[in-house]
């Protein structure tokens, strides 16, 4: 077991993963095909020359899941119960084939369940970026978490 337990969560802590991810064409297609998203953005590079881009973009919802897949191995790796849901969800830069991200996590509020004595819940703010070092994607969420066992 890698990640943390609820009370190992302190509000305020930045935890920088030390896992790097290069994004492939492959990565991008097969993500946007088995989702079923037929956007001429994600996969046609005709189409994207004539566009502001000149070139794919990585779908975005692709990098959300390789941001909180990054994240997963120093924060909720075998303690995390389940994802109780993204508060908000930014993508201030586009990511394209060849980027490579590297991703943070705040920990931004840690509270007890009220219902589940055994748990708790943790808020992080995951952000990653590209390797120009521009944010590429913000996600807030919550996590129900598993305490320490007694």
């Amino acid at each position: 077991m890698a990640g943390k337990w609820f009370e190992e969560f302190e509000v305020g802590e930045v935890i920088t993963h030390p896992i790097r991810r290069t994004v492939t064409e492959t990565d991008n297609v097969m993500f946007t095909t088995m989702t079923m998203n037929p956007a001429a953005i994600h996969l046609d590079f005709d189409y994207c020359a004539g566009t502001e881009f000149g070139e794919p973009l990585v779908n975005s919802l692709f990098t959300l899941g390789l941001l909180v897949g990054i994240s997963v191995h120093d924060t909720t790796l075998g303690t995390t119960v389940g994802n109780l849901g993204f508060q908000e969800v930014t993508f201030p830069a586009a990511v394209f084939h060849g980027d490579t991200i590297r991703a943070e996590t705040e920990v931004m509020a840690v509270r007890a369940s009220k219902s589940r004595p055994t748990q708790g819940i943790v808020t992080f703010c995951h952000r990653a970026y590209n390797q120009r070092g521009a944010l590429v994607c913000q996600a807030t969420r919550g996590a129900l978490m598993m305490k320490a066992p007694a």
